[in-house]
């Protein structure tokens, strides 16, 4: 059994979850998320808990067991609390911009590239080289991190380039030069 997959989620106040027709509906203060699911594993809803449990011991039930309470989890989680990942830029001349939904950023290239972020993803910038992404959906929050690390990523000679807060860079030691 999967020891991820066989604990029950609890259900904090404010947060209310449906099951209609394989569609689990978790709304809460943040928001609301809806998402479906694979037949091989049911969700159970109580008053306080969600349950995800396996038809069977196939092998593709056992391998959606604990993805999906996972999946449920995060949901949960995402609209009573939500999600934050930070970024920061390191780089002469390198920072970002917020205008509204739009993301300026200017990473050394002969244009700041303007970002649109996706609907649910707000974005504050402090001191021009730290990006902080909030959101419901931890998964559109990650990617949208990485669709923005990938513009300038971290180099390992200088370390010049996007990271994520609290990342670390493995750095290269560079030339030694040769002697005569």
């Amino acid at each position: 059994m999967s020891r991820i997959g066989k604990l029950p989620i609890t259900i904090p106040n404010g947060v209310t979850a449906s099951l209609v027709d394989g569609v689990l509906t978790v709304k809460g203060p943040r928001g609301e998320l809806a998402r479906s699911f694979e037949p091989h594993v049911t969700i159970e809803i109580d008053r306080n808990a969600i349950r995800v449990l396996r038809r069977d011991d196939s092998l593709q039930s056992r391998s959606l067991h604990g993805l999906t309470r996972a999946l449920v989890s995060n949901m949960v989680t995402g609209v009573s609390e939500g999600f934050v990942k930070g970024m920061e830029i390191q780089g002469t001349g390198y920072r970002a911009e917020a205008q509204g939904n739009v993301l300026s950023l200017n990473l050394g290239h002969s244009h700041p590239i303007q970002f649109v972020l996706p609907e649910g993803i707000k974005a504050t910038v402090e001191r021009q080289t730290i990006i902080r992404l909030e959101g419901i959906d931890k998964e559109l929050l990650g990617q949208t991190a990485a669709k923005i690390r990938a513009f300038r990523p971290v180099e390992p000679y200088k370390g010049k380039g996007i990271r994520y807060s609290g990342e670390r860079i493995h750095r290269k030691v560079g030339k030694a030069g040769s002697k005569k």
